[in-house]
């Protein structure tokens, strides 16, 4: 089993009647229980903003691989827009 550890929390005052309320209306069991659940769906929001960072990060070492190599195109705002606008158009119509 899981050794379970003690630890003191402090929070402000809204989030604590929140906390408390979600216990008294039967919703949860405990306040141990509310801080549990939300520590788990901040673990896994944690764990999926590391995995889009890691990602970033690949995709900057290739932007950067392919520009050192000679993969890429001179910079041309002009010609963007007028692909954006060329989408644009086609999803109109």
């Amino acid at each position: 089993m899981t050794a379970i550890e003690r630890l003191t929390v402090t929070m402000p005052k809204e989030m604590v009647a929140t906390l408390k309320s979600a216990v008294e209306t039967g919703e949860y069991a405990s306040t141990s229980e509310v801080i549990r659940e939300a520590l788990r769906d901040w673990s896994f929001k944690r764990q999926l903003m590391l995995d889009e960072l890691t990602a970033l990060k690949r995709d900057i070492d290739k932007g950067l691989a392919d520009v050192a190599a000679g993969r890429s195109k001179k910079f041309d705002a002009q010609r963007i827009a007028e692909r954006g606008r060329k989408l644009l158009a086609e999803r109109s119509t």
